[in-house]
């Protein structure tokens, strides 16, 4: 193993940026990011009295990524498609602003800065509103010079140095950039490229072909500064395709890299990667923490960075050396990807995230085999579980005192695989492993900054926690994915305070002063919830968690099931389809006992469908034939392909008929192609019922008046709608992933537009809660009616299936 850096890795902590007393003047609460607040008043022996103080009114629903900022009295939000000014001492709301016509305020949130509040847009604006009334200041577009609103602001701008810098998504097929600009004028000062072009630094490290030009290299995160240095820090994302690196062999710097730039030009003064050709979409996805230290009795400026398979990485703040050693471990190997023989490790570090060894020690969904971290997705390997990439998203938490940094993520599996084109990218196979999403937790830790090592962990089983905030109370503060706002003691992560506010996720909570009273705040439900002590506001009643099942998804009345299925991917570079040989379609199917269910092979290899009880089987399937199985009783019924046994299935039989008693399912033996069986002599049902045109003349009405349209496509089973609808734009929507990742999607929508919602749903109860969520989002009734002669009222966004007698479903007003 190589060494990297000898340095001994012992650490004094003399210093580290705090934030101005009573205020919380970025998302990471200072220049930064440490996320510590000087404040005491709530601390470890008076935080039994913390109660909620105030409730804001309503501000719509904001992702799960939205970090308030306080200054001079105000709080400031975004939550699609207004940025919002919130008094922080009542919670009434003294302006807000809406981001429409154009793109919904990036997710993070804003910066503050001379007097203004700085707004970062997904169609790639950037807006300075005034503080004190929300007045727009000045408008700049810094996106993609083709002006595509996919290359937008993800993560909040940063204020520094009197310029204003944000950085760019890059997974659409582009280059990520930091842009700059004058804070008081919106002028471009400077602009850097992630990925070099030919003949610029770091373009050694790609090859003599085009990849560099939709290379990626996605910066999601708000960055940090030092005015001592005359430095900003940015960490990157993936590169692009993202799971295909056998275009571009190399490094594929500066991709998964920690970069410092100068503040005042954006040359790169130094970087490091953390991931070399990432194959993974591993990107650094926690923003970055500045903090002081002391080495060999020397005090040095230190910046900390997470990697997304939960190992810490401590850099010195002026030349990016490592603080400790550094080694080069071997790690699984692709020839065809061009895989990197080797990745940095901090030795004697703990991870965060569990890796294979692991999981070896848990009860698996049979049928697959278990990757480790950075084995490669490979198109030979089609039964590959992986460990989860976890530690995005939620922001770290660094405290003085302990010494200790507070990081949360996510822990689990997913089903790995990529197709032979490089740019198909779908995360989506995971929803068709029984018990797979059982197997994710929350995770909570304390990481020891002088030894790199876990203090104290906790794991959450209701989804994952929101990113800490730590006081100099000595208390840890985090929302928790059940309601629950925590405290836990900083020391030794004993649970000391909880308060339940009755919806499910929320934001990272943030400290400030107000009065002379000290506040926590949290975004949750479409509001912000300010706590002090003695609050006398009650706290809500436990939202319901719906239990896990093995199964998940959508549910067809059909029964005829096809053993190949067409799949999209997320639509990133433009849709891409391929034929997935090991996809039951549809997954899960729901019949009237006494039905006969047919299997068609519809693919190009031989499938043999069986009980996983071995009750009953279908006999082999070769391409064309059909086999046949007649289901007497209710139940669910799991199966799988002989062949291929990670390939599942579900068959769902209710309302048995009064006379039953036979087996629980009878087999019939599949047919020759010669010699059609008596289920297929008979017509066959059709696998999915006539899909609805969605009201094409309303539709064409509203592009005439140059509305653009989105299509909301619940279950991804009619995203070839979108061709008949000029002009339209198609977006995927999963119902069944995590609820806090739904919000994101969702939130991104641009709100200035038409949402068509369409949900292939035969019963009301599967489209009521979608499209009411939807309207929680900010899309309402006003913004629809605006658009003149189009579709009026929200009922009209839910289409049934034709034929069917289920009317459209109405959003409650609670």
């Amino acid at each position: 193993m190589k060494r990297i850096d000898a340095l001994a890795f012992v650490f004094l902590l003399v210093a580290t940026p705090v934030v101005a007393a009573g205020q919380w003047s970025t998302v990471g609460g200072d220049s930064g990011n440490t996320r510590f607040s000087s404040l005491a008043q709530i601390n470890s022996q008076t935080v039994t009295r913390l109660g909620a103080a105030w409730v804001s009114e309503k501000i719509g629903v904001p992702t799960a990524r939205t970090m308030p900022v306080v200054d001079n009295g105000l709080m400031f939000v975004t939550a699609p498609p207004y940025v919002y000014a919130v008094n922080i001492s009542t919670g009434k709301i003294a302006w807000r602003y809406n981001t429409s016509p154009g793109g919904a305020p990036a997710r993070e949130g804003v910066a503050v800065g001379e007097g203004q509040v700085y707004v970062g847009l997904y169609d790639g604006n950037l807006l300075a509103l005034r503080e004190e009334t929300g007045e727009l200041v000045w408008k700049t577009y810094l996106g993609d010079p083709l002006h595509s609103p996919a290359a937008g602001f993800s993560g909040a701008p940063l204020y520094a140095d009197g310029l204003v810098s944000l950085g760019t998504n890059a997974d659409f097929g582009y280059r990520g950039q930091i842009v700059a600009v004058n804070a008081k004028t919106g002028r471009e000062a400077w602009r850097f490229f992630v990925v070099p072009a030919p003949g610029e630094p770091g373009s050694e490290t790609w090859p003599k072909n085009d990849a560099w030009k939709h290379g990626g290299g996605a910066v999601w995160l708000v960055g940090a500064s030092d005015a001592e240095l005359g430095l900003v820090f940015y960490v990157t994302g993936n590169a692009v395709p993202q799971y295909a690196g056998e275009d571009r062999p190399g490094d594929n710097l500066y991709t998964c890299s920690v970069i410092a730039l100068d503040s005042k030009t954006g040359k790169l003064r130094w970087h490091y990667q953390v991931i070399r050709h990432d194959i993974w979409e591993a990107d650094i996805a926690e923003a970055p923490v500045l903090f002081d230290a002391q080495s060999n009795g020397q005090s040095r400026k230190a910046i900390a960075a997470m990697r997304t398979d939960g190992y810490l990485f401590m850099l010195d703040r002026a030349t990016g050396k490592p603080l400790g050693r550094i080694e080069d471990r071997r790690v699984p190997q692709d020839a065809f990807q061009k895989t990197a023989a080797t990745q940095p490790y901090p030795v004697g570090a703990d991870h965060v995230l569990p890796d294979c060894g692991d999981w070896k020690k848990r009860s698996l969904p049979r049928g697959f085999e278990l990757g480790c971290f950075f084995t490669p997705a490979s198109v030979e390997k089609r039964n590959l579980l992986a460990p989860v990439y976890g530690m995005r998203v939620t922001p770290m938490a660094f405290d003085p005192r302990t010494r200790f940094f507070y990081v949360t993520g996510s822990a689990g599996l997913q089903w790995f695989r990529r197709a032979e084109d490089p740019d198909f990218f779908s995360m989506t196979f995971n929803g068709r492993v029984p018990g797979l999403s059982q197997l994710s937790f929350g995770v909570l830790a304390a990481l020891d900054s002088r030894t790199n090592k876990i203090v104290w962990q906790k794991e959450f089983r209701v989804g994952r926690p929101s990113g800490a905030l730590v006081t100099a109370g000595g208390l840890v503060f985090q929302m928790a994915g059940d309601g629950n706002l925590q405290a836990y003691d900083a020391a030794n992560g004993s649970l000391v305070w909880q308060f339940q506010t009755g919806t499910l996720g929320g934001s990272p909570p943030i400290t400030f002063e107000s009065a002379g009273e000290q506040y926590i705040a949290t975004v949750v439900g479409g509001a912000v919830w300010a706590f002090k002590l003695g609050g006398t506001l009650p706290p809500g009643a436990a939202p319901a968690v719906s239990p896990q099942e093995d199964f998940a998804g959508a549910i067809t009345d059909t029964a005829t099931i096809e053993t190949a299925a067409l799949a999209r991917d997320m639509g990133l570079t433009g849709a891409h389809y391929v034929t997935d040989e090991y996809a039951f379609e549809p997954y899960r199917a729901r019949v009237k006992a006494g039905t006969r269910v047919t299997w068609r092979n519809n693919g190009r290899m031989t499938h043999t469908i069986v009980a996983v009880d071995g009750s009953w089987s279908t006999g082999p399937l070769k391409p064309l034939d059909i086999g046949t199985v007649i289901f007497d009783k209710p139940g669910k019924f799991t199966y799988i392909c002989k062949e291929h046994p990670w390939v599942y299935g579900q068959i769902i039989v209710e309302d048995p008929p009064e006379k039953s008693g036979q087996s629980q399912a009878s087999v019939e033996a599949a047919p020759k192609k010669d010699e059609p069986s008596q289920a297929s002599a008979k017509k066959e049902p059709e696998p999915f019922p006539e899909v609805p045109r969605i009201m094409a003349e309303e539709v064409q009405q509203l592009l005439n008046l140059k509305a653009n349209v989105i299509l909301v496509d619940t279950d991804d089973s009619v995203t070839y709608e979108a061709e008949h609808i000029k002009g339209a734009v198609n977006m995927a929507y999963d119902p069944t992933v995590d609820p806090q990742e739904r919000q994101e999607l969702l939130g991104a929508l641009p709100s200035d537009r038409l949402i068509v919602f369409y949900c292939n749903c035969p019963r009301e109860e599967d489209s009521a809660p979608l499209v009411k969520e939807m309207w929680q989002l900010g899309y309402d009734h006003d913004k629809v009616k605006a658009l003149k002669g189009g579709l009026t009222r929200w009922e009209q966004l839910s289409y049934p299936l034709a034929g069917s007698e289920v009317k459209p479903s109405k959003p409650t007003s609670d």
